[in-house]
């Protein structure tokens, strides 16, 4: 079983790497993929949901900077955020393991050992599934990790979500799960402390190894890579440059990107980066955001540090044909719709924010 810690993960890029990496599986590739993450603040809908279990509509949701995504999953609407470790694991469960049931059973059993590490007794409810703190029928019930899958040819997707540290406060947003009876409860509640999110993910990655009998081996990021988003000013408002890379390095376009070398430390590499493949010069400000994402069928997952600087209007901008066909100045809003990962509009978004311009509006998802 390989263990990806991932860190931030914008939920529209999760998806899609969770994806590349069942589409892997389905063609006898790799092995067993367990994704450990946190999301922003997103509300997904599962195949059962029904929309009234979402309590805000969609203006209101995007005026609080949460993204709405109807999903393959089973089960009704969730929130993910900040301090909720969200597992995706990517199994094949042929030709011995072809049961639902014990599936998904296996993944409650692995969240309620982690908890018992931490003093906290947890089981089941027969008519939810998920991990519950306090007896069947106790109305102070409550539960502390949602499941949610997916299993198309016996590959499984979607998973857990394990709330170790979250703001309970946003789950107000939705009838979690669709049950009323019943509320939602974090380990740092239970606890009375902070819980270290790391910590758990790496109690969760041993208990998944074990109640799945597998060999757990943690595996890195496969690039380390940065992002500038470079502004400048306009007549009609802020600009961004965007670059259209050549067809042979895949043709979308995206802002100035660049991997981190070896022994190099991000903000050089963003320097280094800017002048290469636009020749200017600028005072490169970080963004104090990094999120990961998968790239590529293979895929390649990959970190990266986001970076934004600021430039005259008149500014020349240099390519370098070999990577690059075209530099274009677009609106922030055109720029954002442009850009080809969820992490990079959100870099471009907060590099807004931090030049002092207006904000671009966010997606409301799909």
């Amino acid at each position: 079983m390989i263990v990806r810690r991932l860190g931030r993960v914008e939920y529209e890029d999760g998806l899609a790497l969770m994806q590349a990496l069942a589409r892997k599986r389905e063609r006898g590739e790799g092995e067993d993929v367990l994704l450990l993450l946190e999301h922003p603040p997103v509300l997904t809908l599962g195949r059962a949901a029904k929309r009234e279990n979402v309590l805000l509509g969609e203006k209101e949701l995007a005026a609080r900077g949460v993204e709405l995504y109807e999903t393959d999953r089973g089960g009704d609407v969730t929130y993910h955020g900040p301090g909720q470790l969200v597992g995706y694991p990517v199994f094949d469960l042929k030709p011995d393991r072809k049961d639902v049931r014990k599936y998904v059973s296996g993944l409650e059993e692995a969240v309620i050992r982690t908890l018992a590490e931490y003093g906290i007794e947890a089981g089941r409810v027969r008519k939810w599934t998920g991990v519950w703190v306090g007896a069947e029928d106790d109305p102070r019930a409550v539960k502390v990790c949602a499941i949610g899958v997916h299993i198309r040819k016996w590959i499984t997707t979607h998973g857990f979500a394990l709330n170790v540290r979250p703001d309970l406060a946003h789950f107000g947003m939705i009838v979690p799960c669709g049950i009323q009876e019943r509320g939602v409860s974090s380990m740092s509640q239970l606890l009375g402390r902070p819980v270290d999110l790391e910590e758990v993910a790496g109690r969760v990655a041993a208990k998944m190894g074990e109640v799945f009998e597998a060999e757990v081996v943690e595996q890195g990021f496969d690039l380390e890579t940065v992002s500038v988003a470079v502004l400048r000013e306009a007549p009609e408002g802020p600009q961004v440059l965007v670059l259209d890379r050549i067809p042979e390095r895949g043709g979308f376009p995206q802002i100035v990107t660049g991997r981190i070398g070896p022994g190099e430390a991000p903000l050089d590499a963003a320097h280094r980066e800017l002048l290469e493949e636009t020749g200017l010069r600028a005072d490169v400000r970080p963004l104090d955001y990094v999120h990961a994402f998968g790239m590529g069928e293979e895929p390649l997952v990959v970190r990266e540090h986001a970076f934004f600087a600021t430039v005259p209007a008149e500014a020349s901008v240099r390519i370098d044909p070999s990577e690059h066909r075209a530099a274009r100045w677009l609106p922030l809003e055109e720029a954002v719709a442009e850009m080809p990962f969820a992490g990079l509009r959100r870099a471009l978004r907060l590099a807004a924010r931090a030049a002092g311009q207006p904000l671009a509006r966010p997606s409301t998802g799909v």
